[in-house]
C-alpha cells in the first residue's frame, strides 16, 4: 500500500512544482527533497548563511517526518544537494550532525554539489526512513 502525503504545518510544495512532502510505501517513507523555506513565512526571503539555511531545511524535514508519524531515529539513507560545497560543507555539518549525533545509529548519506538550487537556495536535503508497520 502506497500512502501520499501532505503536512499541513511544513512548507508547502510551491504552485509551480506539484508534489507530496513524503510518500509511505510498506514500511518507507519518502521525503521529498527540502529547500530552505521558512514554513511560516513561505515566501520571505531566504536566510544568507549555510547553517541558518540548513536548519530551516531540517525543520521542514522534521515536521513532515513526525507528521507522518516516523522519527529521525528511523532515518536510513540522506542525500544533501549544496550549491557550493567547498565553501558549505563544514557549516552544514556543523547543523546535520546535532540531528544525528550518534555514530552507532547514522544514517548512510551522499552530499553532492550541484550547479543551482530552487529559490537560489544553498542546500536541499531529501532523506529515506524506514520502520515497521
Amino acid at each position: 500500500m502506497k500512502q501520499h502525503i501532505t503536512v499541513a504545518d511544513a512548507a508547502p510544495p510551491p504552485k509551480t512544482a506539484r508534489y507530496s512532502h513524503a510518500v509511505k510505501a510498506g514500511g518507507f517513507l519518502h521525503v521529498t527533497g527540502q529547500l530552505p523555506i521558512d514554513p511560516d513565512k513561505p515566501d520571505a526571503p531566504l536566510p544568507p548563511s549555510i547553517e541558518a539555511q540548513t536548519e530551516l531545511s531540517m525543520l521542514n524535514i522534521t515536521r513532515i517526518v513526525e507528521g507522518s508519524g516516523y522519527s529521525l531515529k528511523d532515518t536510513v539513507f540522506v542525500r544533501i544537494f549544496l550549491a557550493d560545497f567547498d565553501r558549505d560543507y563544514v557549516g552544514m555539518n556543523s547543523v546535520f550532525h546535532r540531528y544525528y549525533d550518534d555514530e552507532a545509529t547514522m544514517p548512510g548519506r551522499t552530499t553532492v554539489g550541484v550547479a543551482r538550487l530552487g529559490r537560489g537556495a544553498l542546500v536541499e536535503i531529501d532523506m529515506v526512513l524506514w520502520r515497521e508497520d
